[in-house]
């Protein structure tokens, strides 16, 4: 409520015009750690994206539907398959959806049956994946751009042939 007229009042109190603030001058990337060609790429690099950590609450909904077999342990899929996961997505520069953590774990036959030689190839891939990075990084670096591009559905149609959608490294 406005003071009335009658009513002294300091120069401190009354208010205080705009003043105006000048357009900020141009800027460029010349600090030392300033990336000049953009984000480095390749193995063992990793692939950034946006809220890539959405992915563990994501994984936490498959992992009463995981089929392990005897000495796999769901912690070791998950990390494993995380990797799989966020690279698909920012691949496609998006944060992670549920159908890359489908894809990731279909493609290594955890969501159903798999073939035996899949599982026998993976059990020693994944085995204390959870406890070290660079095992989760080389899962990740086995699954090329091709394969990251497909959906789940057509992931699932193809896994009879599971070597055609790994480098060749596999």
């Amino acid at each position: 409520m406005a003071a009335p007229e009658y009513v002294p009042v300091s120069l401190n109190e009354l208010p205080r015009l705009k003043e105006p603030i000048p357009a900020p001058g141009s800027w460029k990337a010349d600090r030392p750690a300033d990336l000049q060609s953009g984000q480095p790429t390749g193995d063992k690099f990793g692939r950034p994206g946006p809220d890539q950590g959405y992915a563990l609450t994501l994984a936490r909904r498959f992992e009463d539907r995981l089929v392990l077999t005897d000495g796999e342990h769901p912690e070791d899929a998950v990390a494993g398959c995380l990797g799989v996961a966020t690279k698909r997505c920012s691949l496609f520069g998006r944060a992670p959806v549920i159908y890359d953590l489908e894809l990731a774990f279909t493609l290594w036959g955890y969501l159903g049956e798999a073939p035996a030689d899949l599982v026998e190839f993976r059990r020693p891939l994944f085995e204390g994946a959870r406890d070290h990075y660079w095992d989760q990084r080389r899962i990740a670096d086995l699954v090329p751009e091709e394969t990251l591009r497909l959906t789940p559905a057509q992931v699932r149609e193809r896994l009879s042939d599971w070597r055609s959608l790994l480098k060749s490294t596999a």
